[in-house]
């Protein structure tokens, strides 16, 4: 959750002209719209240990509208910032309809009532194992802290758990904590020693524990309110492109819902029960755009990770860790000194997160016939095209500084190059329709695609144990009932 929290803001508010104080609110902000719309999640939504926070899919959108050239002329920084804050605000506002509508009006249900096992193994396991990009790259940007993160990680969650037997399962509940206080203790020892003083730019802000510039930058005591930068400004053509964004990020958490409830022990979302959590996400994305938090709404899938390392499914814990988010948020000194940790401690976390949640969508393969020509076609094909369409979108954005689709809208470039630069989008799309088109209705080909399996719980009523897992509270089951 920290690495979204504080990667994101650190990348953007500088190419919005913000300086150290504008990016130290915009973490404030971002961290405690995270608790609220996790507890929103958690009691009313999916009722699943999900944590809701920022979203790398909503980057290029909004780098689009940094880059828009009503933008340009401003020379004042921090009216510049503001500016550009208040545009972003706007887009997500009108962005949030798309999920609040297509949640609870109950057609996403209908969507995820195609998904089978079959069809449902790429679009997670991209969603964990297509956010390669976050993983090693950074940690390599300053190896000799990022490989001993990682290096400690995988001792304390998987050798000594394994060496010695215990009832209390201290250290791989704990391996993030100890790893990363031990690291975090050898980096700042590294800084005040003088390790990095004649070192180049990019290097210092890598490794350093001094150089954010969050810590002196935090206020004690802020409390985060809606429309902080000013009231937001509307774009037509950014809000189409932010919706864009935002149906990105819906397919890509539904693989991360999928992977919570696989973590969580939980029996598999029936649709309805999705299309009520992709709601509150929906509603998730208006607060972020109420409060200004520069990013979007969606599943936690560090967090879907962390799951699975700690192997605490929880409800009530995330709930706790959502009311820690909202204190941190609110004094923001201790937030800061938690945002101060250097980007490749958190790529090296990131390895082993992202890591895990594709490993729950390729557990899906047990129901599926792994000797059926059709069902590896898909899969193979799937998961191909999903790494191999978005590298191309990426690398020609990479080379040129713009996508493959290149008109004088940008608006209109960003609707179509944003959806196919997400790997877990394209598998999980491509997949769904080669399942759906290429399938017959004999038991043969049902059993291939998994669905023997998965019918049970194609409807909330239909197994026992939905009401355990995704009922809502203070009863309120009887006033809106799920199918």
């Amino acid at each position: 959750m920290l690495g979204t929290t504080v990667l994101i803001p650190t990348s953007l508010v500088p190419q919005m002209g913000g300086g150290n104080e504008e990016k130290a609110k915009m973490i404030q902000t971002l961290l405690f719209v995270a608790g609220v719309n996790t507890l929103f999640q958690t009691l009313f939504g999916t009722c699943l240990p999900a944590v809701i926070g920022g979203s790398y899919s909503y980057v290029p959108t909004t780098i689009s509208i940094i880059l828009a050239g009503r933008y340009s002329d401003i020379v004042n920084p921090q009216e510049k910032f503001e500016k550009i804050m208040r545009g972003i605000q706007g887009a997500l506002i009108v962005a949030s309809t798309l999920q609040i509508v297509v949640g609870f009006s109950g057609l996403w249900r209908n969507v995820a009532r195609f998904l089978t096992p079959l069809s449902a193994v790429p679009l997670v396991a991209l969603s964990g194992f297509g956010l390669y990009e976050f993983g090693f790259p950074v940690l390599a940007k300053c190896i000799e802290i990022g490989l001993p993160q990682i290096i400690l990680l995988l001792i304390f969650s998987q050798y000594i758990p394994h060496i010695i037997h215990g009832e209390r399962h201290v250290f791989d509940r704990f391996a993030v904590i100890f790893s990363v206080v031990i690291v975090w203790i050898y980096a700042h020892l590294l800084t005040v020693s003088g390790a990095y003083k004649n070192t180049g730019p990019k290097t210092q802000i890598s490794c350093r524990t001094d150089r954010a510039g969050i810590i002196g930058a935090a206020p004690w005591i802020r409390v985060p309110y809606p429309f902080q930068w000013g009231a937001p400004s509307f774009d037509a053509g950014e809000a189409f492109a932010m919706m864009a964004a935002s149906f990105v990020a819906l397919v890509e958490s539904t693989g991360a819902f999928i992977a919570v409830s696989r973590y969580a022990s939980a029996t598999p979302l029936p649709p309805s029960i999705l299309s009520r959590g992709i709601g509150w996400q929906g509603v998730g994305i208006l607060f972020s755009g109420i409060f200004g938090t520069g990013n979007g709404s969606s599943v936690s899938v560090e967090n879907a990770g962390l799951l699975a390392l700690t192997r605490v499914g929880s409800r009530r814990v995330v709930q706790i860790s959502a009311g820690f988010m909202i204190f941190f948020s609110i004094l923001g000194k201790f937030g800061a000194v938690f945002a101060s940790i250097p980007p490749p401690i958190i790529a090296a976390l990131y390895c082993l997160f992202f890591a895990y949640v594709g490993s729950a969508g390729l557990s899906l393969l047990q129901f599926c016939n792994l000797n059926s020509f059709k069902t590896k076609f898909i899969l193979g094909f799937s998961v191909f095209m999903g790494l191999s369409i978005p590298q191309y979108f990426n690398e020609y954005a990479a080379v040129n500084g713009f996508g493959p689709v290149h008109t004088g809208a940008r608006w209109f470039n960003d609707m179509i190059n944003v959806p196919f630069s997400s790997e877990a989008f394209v598998a999980g799309l491509l997949a769904m329709f080669l399942d759906v088109t290429l399938h017959r209705k004999d038991n043969t080909t049902r059993k291939d695609r998994g669905m023997h399996w998965w019918d049970r719980f194609r409807s909330y009523k239909t197994d026992a144990r939905s009401e355990e897992f995704y009922s809502l509270p203070f009863n309120l089951n009887k006033f809106f009932p799920s199918v």
